[in-house]
């Protein structure tokens, strides 16, 4: 009896952990965590932070921007893809944007160039589909605190209505911002400083009226055109995913595997929903690891709690065939971390 109570007393000191399931059937060995494995678990912020962008920055840092449900833009930060830190708001209550006294800032794009952090964002009151607006403000740091320079334009002024999401990219010397939800996805060539739109330049469609939430990726010869499309925002009852189509120009056309054109409204579907998560979408810039494997960053409800909000997971990008590929187009439980040195 002696030794079967110095047995128990051992096991008892091994943590529960140890055999905490994985997907794909496997476990952890004994006394191992997640984190000691090498995998993570989704959503990686258990926090509602919609419509996420991120950015690499030169302290070797990774910080992510989404939709202020935390009030003036929050920011985060991590050294691992994986594990993150809130670090506070690109705004204060002074600083914030005043245009659109009403609106709310959405949808932030981060970015560096010339020497500062350059943070592009939609300023809208929900339904102010003519009054909303794609605004820009800077920073010498990524933490903040970051400057307002104004709007680039608003929506009734530039033509094309519910200018928001929008997503700046820099192709042959010359500086471009995509935006556009559900009215069109267009295109147009900014100054120099990348802080207005240049002078004579007019907005470019590049794809219909079944997206938003614009991204381009640059791989190879190709533009990747990534959007969301579905409905956003309903909680458990939310139908958005991830859309995509290529391109051998920036500006287009932009064309689906079979061919079709996106300016038509066509599209292939990279990512949608499964049992756990509804909704997931609105993904951050590709991340590529000190591997060379690609990273999608993106906002999701988690089906048991939708009520927690859209928070953030991440899955890894293939590459088959020069397409992109999620593991069974849907989010994963859990995966292998990326390699970040």
């Amino acid at each position: 009896m002696a030794i079967l109570s110095i047995v128990s007393f051992i096991m008892s000191l091994i943590p529960m952990t140890s055999v905490s399931s994985l997907n794909d059937g496997e476990q952890l060995q004994i006394g191992q965590t997640i984190e000691q494995s090498g995998k993570y678990q989704n959503p990686i912020i258990r926090v509602s932070l919609p419509d996420p962008s991120v950015i690499k920055a030169h302290d070797g840092h990774f910080y992510l921007y989404a939709t202020e449900n935390i009030r003036n833009l929050p920011i985060y930060r991590s050294d691992n893809l994986v594990d993150w830190d809130y670090v506070g708001t690109a705004f204060d209550d002074v600083s914030r944007p005043k245009w659109n006294p009403n609106g709310r800032i959405w949808a932030p794009d981060i970015n560096f160039f010339d020497g500062q952090y350059v943070l592009y964002y939609s300023k809208s009151v929900w339904g102010g589909e003519w009054t909303c607006g794609i605004g820009v403000a800077t920073a010498v740091s990524p933490e903040g605190p970051f400057t307002d320079r104004g709007p680039l334009f608003i929506s009734e002024d530039i033509g094309v209505r519910n200018s928001i999401d929008p997503f700046y990219i820099e192709d042959g010397g010359k500086k471009y911002v995509f935006w556009g939800s559900f009215h069109g996805i267009y295109g147009i060539e900014l100054t120099d400083d990348g802080l207005a739109v240049k002078p004579g330049s007019t907005p470019v469609p590049i794809a219909g009226n079944q997206m938003e939430g614009t991204y381009i990726h640059k791989r190879g010869d190709y533009y990747y055109l990534i959007g969301s499309n579905g409905s956003c925002c309903e909680g458990a009852s939310s139908t958005y995913q991830v859309i995509y189509g290529r391109s051998k120009d920036l500006l287009g056309p932009y064309m689906t595997k079979e061919g079709q054109p996106m300016l038509e409204g066509h599209y292939n579907v990279l990512l949608h929903g499964n049992e756990k998560v509804v909704g997931p979408g609105h993904n951050a810039e590709f991340i590529t690891d000190d591997k060379g494997q690609t990273w999608m960053l993106y906002h999701g409800y988690l089906k048991i709690d939708p009520d927690a909000g859209r928070q953030v997971f991440m899955d890894k990008v293939e590459w088959i065939d020069g397409w992109p590929v999620v593991a069974g187009s849907e989010p994963s439980s859990n995966s292998d971390s990326p390699s970040i040195e």
